[in-house]
């Protein structure tokens, strides 16, 4: 258990590194990386996705706090935004993550690489969506919710890809849209983790130390390690040059996708 624990420690690490240098979900980072691990341990195929999904999910719950009371403490965290948006992101997630339950791996893995093109393409150009409007109206932002809640219980991210280009697009300011994206993002990482625990109990093949689709082992080594990584990932984003740097990581990003698209398919 403890050489299990310490592989897991190692995506933690790395996952913590590039989230905090890059400014990017976890979750684009953890479940490839879950994907490489569960298939050396000799995890089944069939339930590879899901519990990588999932896994992603359940770390997300613990990186989001942390992040988010930062945000909160420089008063960047629109908590009226997050009331509005919260209920719509709940049902979403649920019933993303209920669907993508029974969906098979090729099928998940195919979206998760169409959704890797989406974010290199954003962090090859560097487009950012300019401010054309204002915040929709509650029933706006229950749908809005919803969209991004689904996407994001189908490709194991706490919604910040989604939710700070939706943001920004609604003329909220940049540094406030990242950490409102950071609060919403912890009750996208709840939902997402209660529902693949619930639709996963009693799952076949699933590895011992499981709950329901999370892989309890994975999912202490990546949150005790990324806490601390995060940090320094953040120090290497004021000391080394990150826009060339980005693009190095959208190019790698491109090849994991086209890796895993082939592999849906295979």
């Amino acid at each position: 258990m403890l050489s299990i624990l310490l592989a897991y420690a190692a995506v933690g690490v790395v996952a913590g590194v590039l989230a905090g240098l890059f400014g990017i979900g976890g979750g684009l980072v953890i479940v490839p990386m879950l994907i490489f691990a569960f298939t050396r341990q000799g995890i089944p195929q069939d339930i590879i996705m899901h519990l990588a999904l999932a896994t992603s999910m359940g770390s997300i719950m613990f990186t989001a706090v942390s992040s988010f009371l930062a945000h909160n403490r420089r008063g960047a965290v629109r908590w009226d935004i997050v009331r509005r948006i919260t209920a719509g992101i709940l049902l979403g997630t649920l019933l993303g993550s209920t669907v993508a339950a029974r969906l098979p791996t090729s099928v998940l893995k195919g979206f998760f690489a169409l959704f890797l093109y989406y974010v290199c393409y954003t962090l090859l150009l560097g487009r950012k969506p300019k401010p054309s409007r204002q915040l929709p109206g509650n029933a706006g932002m229950f749908g809005m919710g919803n969209l991004i809640g689904v996407i994001s219980s189908w490709v194991g991210i706490g919604g910040g890809t989604l939710s700070v280009p939706f943001m920004l697009w609604c003329n909220v300011a940049p540094h406030t849209a990242v950490g409102t994206s950071a609060a919403i993002g912890f009750p996208i990482a709840v939902a997402g983790t209660v529902g693949y625990i619930v639709n996963g109990l009693g799952a076949a093949d699933l590895p011992d130390w499981s709950l329901g689709f999370v892989y309890l082992p994975a999912l202490a080594g990546i949150v005790a390690a990324s806490v601390f990584t995060a940090p320094i990932g953040v120090r290497l984003a004021h000391a080394l040059p990150v826009d060339k740097l980005k693009k190095a990581f959208a190019i790698l990003l491109f090849v994991v996708a086209t890796r895993m698209a082939y592999s849906a398919f295979l």
